[in-house]
């Protein structure tokens, strides 16, 4: 590995313990009842409402709608994943010093199948949540589902439910694209210094 991609990979590695700090992932609730809006921050560790009452006030809700209580003790996702950061931490940071290449590539790999794994985990999460309801419910709408999106908007009854990455998601999002990043160069200059290897034996072989 070269200098710069070593010192790119330690960054990005001790850039990820702000995840702990910072929330993941932000979902908001606005309907003309709630015009100052309820929602959700989804930490590494915990759920918390965007503020004191909101996640109180979303079960609630969801409780007329037939939905499961969002208890954070029911998710054993909170209590794994800050191991699994803390291992990406002293995985990157090993990789930037050892600087092997093939170290890069799989850390890269496993970086990217955590982050897709925790997103399909979240959007399971969602899918379960908004199918699941309860037939007694007080408030039944035949056909109705009430997943909130992954990312980006959807109306939900009289509810516009937003989602996004909260400001530890986009940093654990360019921690994971600067150590791709740096295995995408890294391979492409492996293969550069191949392909002019096998250029200047070739020549010396026909001479011979």
């Amino acid at each position: 590995m070269t200098r710069i991609s070593r010192i790119a990979v330690a960054l990005a590695s001790l850039i990820l313990p702000a995840v702990f700090l910072a929330p993941l992932w932000r979902i908001q609730l606005v309907a003309p009842q709630y015009p100052e809006g309820l929602g959700l921050r989804i930490w590494v560790d915990r759920i918390t409402g965007l503020k004191p009452n909101d996640l109180n006030s979303i079960n609630g809700l969801n409780h007329y709608i037939g939905m499961r209580p969002i208890d954070p003790a029911a998710f054993p996702e909170l209590r794994y994943m800050p191991w699994l950061v803390a291992a990406a931490v002293v995985a990157g940071l090993l990789v930037a010093i050892v600087g092997r290449r093939g170290l890069l590539y799989t850390w890269a790999v496993l970086f990217t199948i955590g982050a897709v794994a925790g997103l399909g985990d979240f959007w399971k999460w969602g899918y379960d949540y908004g199918h699941q309801l309860d037939p007694h419910a007080a408030i039944k709408v035949p056909g109705m589902s009430y997943q909130p999106p992954i990312i980006g908007s959807k109306q939900l009854l009289n509810f516009h439910a937003t989602s996004w990455p909260g400001l530890g998601g986009w940093i654990a999002i360019a921690a994971l694209a600067v150590v791709v990043g740096a295995a995408v160069l890294e391979w492409r200059r492996a293969r550069a210094t191949r392909t002019v290897a096998l250029g200047m034996v070739r020549p010396v072989e026909a001479s011979a």
